[in-house]
C-alpha cells in the first residue's frame, strides 16, 4: 500500500527546502531507490535498518524498501477556502493525501522575510488550519442538506447515522477546532468519518523548522506551538531544514556520518520525520526474504494474514491457505531461514493471525 503526504506551509517557512532535502535523501542509503515523478512530487523510502540487516544475511539480488510519496503543495493565501489565489487547487491537493506535514517557521532571520511581517508559529498554524476548517464546514453543510432529506423522507437509518455524526463535526468546527479532535464512539463511526473526507480529519504532523542552535532543545517558538496543539491528535517534530539540505547534498555515506557527528546528531532528522509520519498513520512493515529480493511491505496495524498476503497479490488473499512466520529477532539471531526451521522458530498461522511489525512472512495459497 502506498503512502502519500502533503507538505504545506506559508511562504518562507522552509517548505521547499525540506521538500528538496527529502528529494535528495536517496544518498542516505545507496540501496534505496528514488525517483522524481513530476515537478514538486517525489518518492522517498522509509528508513528501516531491519531491511539492511536481513539483506546482509540473505544476500538477495535486490533490496526493495517501503516508500512514501511526498507532494510539495503550494498556493495558500488567506481566503483559500473561498477560492482565493490557488485556494481550490491547494485544498484539492490536500484532499488527495493521507497525512499532512505542516511546516512552521520557528526561527529568526532578518534576511528571510515573513509573509505577515513577524515570526509567530501559533498564528501561522491557525491561518492554514482556519482555511481548512472553513472548507470542512462547507463540506459538512452541503452533505447535511442532502442526507437530512434522505433520512427524513425514506427513514434511511444509515443516512440518519451520517446526519448525527455530521452535526457533531459541525459543532466542533464551529468552535474553531479541527475535525480530528472529535472522539469517535466506535469503528462504525470511524468508517462513516472517512467517507466525509474532511481535511482537518487527516493526521497532521507539525514540523518546527528551527535554526541549528535549537534543533536539539527547541526554543520559545516550538514551546508556544506545542502548547497550542496539546489537545489535538497531532505530532510535533523539530527539524533544521537548512542543515538537512546540507546533509542530503553529501553523496558519500561516510561524509554524512562525519557531518552528523560534527553536529552532534545520531541520524538525519529526516529519518525520524519519515518514520514518525509512517507510524502516525498506524502503518507497520512485514518482510519477505529470499535470494531474488528482500522486500518491505506496508500494512495497517491490526491487519490479518490473508489481507496482508493480498498486499502482494490479490490471488494470495483469495487462495490463502496459511502463513509461515519468522520473528525478526529469531531470524537475525539464528542467521537464516533454514536455521530458524531447524530450531522450530517458523510459526504456522491461519486466517485469524494478526500480522506483527517485523514479521518475515511466506504465504501458502491455492487458486
Amino acid at each position: 500500500m502506498g503512502l502519500k503526504c502533503g507538505i504545506v506551509g506559508l511562504p518562507n517557512v522552509g517548505k521547499s527546502t525540506l521538500f528538496n532535502s527529502m528529494s535528495n535523501a536517496k544518498a542516505q542509503a545507496a540501496n534505496f531507490p528514488f525517483c522524481t515523478i513530476e515537478p514538486n512530487v517525489g518518492m522517498i523510502t522509509v528508513p528501516d535498518n531491519r531491511l539492511q540487516k536481513l539483506a546482509k544475511l540473505v544476500n538477495p539480488a535486490q533490496i526493495v524498501p517501503a516508500n512514501m510519496e511526498i507532494v510539495d503543495i503550494a498556493g495558500l493565501v488567506k481566503g483559500a477556502s473561498k477560492g482565493e489565489g490557488l485556494g481550490n487547487k491547494f485544498l484539492g491537493n490536500i484532499n488527495e493525501t493521507d497525512a499532512i506535514l505542516h511546516i512552521i517557521r520557528c526561527f529568526d532571520n532578518e534576511n528571510v522575510t515573513h509573509v505577515d511581517g513577524s515570526v509567530n508559529p501559533v498564528r501561522d498554524k491557525e491561518i492554514i488550519e482556519t482555511e481548512l476548517m472553513l472548507k470542512d464546514l462547507e463540506t459538512v453543510s452541503n452533505r447535511l442538506q442532502k442526507l437530512q432529506k434522505q433520512a427524513t423522507a425514506g427513514k434511511n437509518k444509515e443516512a440518519a447515522k451520517s446526519v448525527e455524526l455530521l452535526k457533531q463535526y459541525q459543532a466542533i468546527l464551529e468552535q474553531g477546532k479541527a475535525a480530528r479532535t472529535l472522539t469517535l464512539k466506535d469503528d462504525d463511526e470511524a468508517k462513516l468519518a472517512k467517507q466525509f473526507q474532511l481535511l482537518t480529519n487527516k493526521p497532521v504532523m507539525y514540523v518546527c523548522n528551527v535554526d541549528s542552535a535549537s534543533v536539539k532543545t527547541g526554543n520559545s517558538y516550538t514551546q508556544a506551538l506545542a502548547e497550542a496543539v496539546k489537545d489535538e491528535n497531532a505530532e510535533i517534530i523539530i527539524i533544521d531544514a537548512a542543515t538537512e539540505s546540507d546533509i542530503a547534498e553529501l553523496e558519500e555515506y561516510d561524509e554524512k556520518m562525519l557531518f552528523l557527528e560534527e553536529m552532534g546528531l545520531e541520524e538525519p532528522a529526516l529519518n525520524r520525520l519519515i518514520t514518525k509520519t509512517y507510524s502516525l498513520l498506524g502503518l507497520e512493515t512485514y518482510f519477505t526474504a529470499g535470494p531474488k529480493e528482500v522486500k518491505a511491505w506496508t500494512f495497517q496495524k491490526g491487519t490479518k494474514a490473508p489481507q496482508a498476503a493480498g498486499i502482494i497479490h490479490t490471488d494470495f488473499e483469495k487462495g490463502f491457505i496459511r502463513a509461515e512466520v519468522i520473528k525478526y529477532d529469531d531470524y537475525v539471531s539464528l542467521g537464516s531461514e533454514q536455521a530458524c526451521r531447524d530450531q522450530g522458530k517458523i510459526h504456522i498461522e491461519g486466517k485469524e493471525y494478526v500480522v506483527q511489525d517485523g514479521d518475515i512472512m511466506h504465504f501458502r495459497f491455492n487458486v
